[in-house]
């Protein structure tokens, strides 16, 4: 196995230095993920803008979480499934949606169900969607707006899942109680 460093805002390469010192101040530490990241300065900064975008996609709060959760899922990420866990709880999605998520399974709210179906297929079928397939999600109450912001989304959370498959990203402290595994789930 290829072993990646770790590396945190003191022996980063230069170019990485100030984006994981933002993370620290933003997250209150350098997740290992970062720190992997950060042996490619463009892909640390390349990731960290998609997820401050994603985070201002017009997508509601609950729905972004499942959108996180669903394609580190699909993608088999253990380390994504464990942090987007943690930090869905934190922000108080219920956590039967979490585990359900976690599990590969249908969810019992609607708005969230179609979210999750929409953003399944979209990773599993690699972007080529039936019509049927964003009808429902639009009938949900969703817009196109929404559809390609889980567009972005899956490109911000492809960018992560891969980097961990690769690096075998060790997972933080933070997030070890949310552990997963992908026989964990239905899929």
């Amino acid at each position: 196995m290829t072993h990646f460093h770790v590396y945190d805002e003191g022996d980063a390469p230069e170019a990485a230095r100030p984006i994981l010192e933002a993370a620290k101040k933003r997250m209150g530490f350098v997740t290992t993920l970062n720190g992997v990241m950060a042996e490619s300065p463009e892909l640390l900064a390349g990731y960290n803008a998609l997820a401050e975008q994603f985070g201002k996609s017009s997508l509601p709060g609950p729905a972004k979480h499942v959108v996180w959760i669903t394609i580190s899922v699909e993608n088999g990420c253990e380390y994504c499934v464990a942090a987007h866990s943690t930090l869905a709880l934190r922000a108080r999605v219920p956590a039967e949606v979490v585990e359900d998520l976690r599990a590969g399974k249908p969810l019992q709210d609607a708005a969230l169900e179609a979210a999750r179906h929409l953003t399944q297929t979209m990773v599993a079928q690699r972007g080529w969607l039936d019509d049927a397939d964003v009808e429902a999600f639009l009938a949900a109450g969703y817009t196109r707006r929404h559809v390609l912001d889980i567009v972005l989304g899956v490109g911000m959370k492809t960018l992560s899942n891969y980097t961990n498959h690769i690096a075998h990203t060790p997972l933080d402290p933070a997030w070890q109680d949310q552990e997963w595994t992908r026989e964990q789930t239905a899929l």
